[in-house]
């Protein structure tokens, strides 16, 4: 599977212990199938910090990360969803139950949702409803770095 991560450097020996840890899916290397989404990240990335954006490619093993790591996948955003990632932005780490997780971005189509259903101003029965509107984009957390030094292979780097 060819996954991209958007950055301001290239990025050829990813490892996972590097980042924020209040992100959707917890700690970890993030990448995505979906290279506009990548591009999209690196350039909110680069207009932050004056730069230019880059875009990294990998082809990713899913085939043997599903076999040989504990992965969780979510395909739509509901309830399940939500809990994770409220518990991961609370600083919970649910996550760490699992080398890799992939599902949906809690992106600007969702976050009012979401952080008003953390602040305990919106029922999560409403919540539902609201992310039931929105088909889910995508991205992959790896958290364990046998998976990067394993089923990882860079393929490259653009600049945007």
């Amino acid at each position: 599977m060819r996954v991209y991560h958007g950055s301001t450097m290239v990025v050829e020996h990813p490892l996972v212990h590097v980042g924020r840890k209040g992100l959707d899916f917890g700690l970890g290397f993030y990448v995505t199938d979906i290279r506009q989404q990548a591009v999209a990240w690196a350039d909110r990335m680069a207009r932050v910090s004056n730069v230019h954006g880059i875009v990294n490619s990998y082809e990713l093993d899913m085939e043997r990360v599903r076999r040989e790591f504990s992965c969780k996948t979510f395909l739509e955003y509901d309830e399940q969803w939500l809990q994770f990632i409220v518990e991961n932005r609370l600083g919970m780490n649910n996550g760490m139950a699992f080398d890799l997780v992939e599902g949906g971005v809690a992106d600007d189509r969702v976050i009012d949702t979401v952080e008003a259903y953390m602040a305990g101003m919106m029922p999560l029965e409403i919540a539902l409803r609201n992310l039931a509107m929105h088909r889910p984009n995508n991205q992959i957390c790896i958290r364990n770095q046998r998976i990067v030094d394993t089923c990882v292979e860079f393929a490259g780097s653009q600049e945007i």
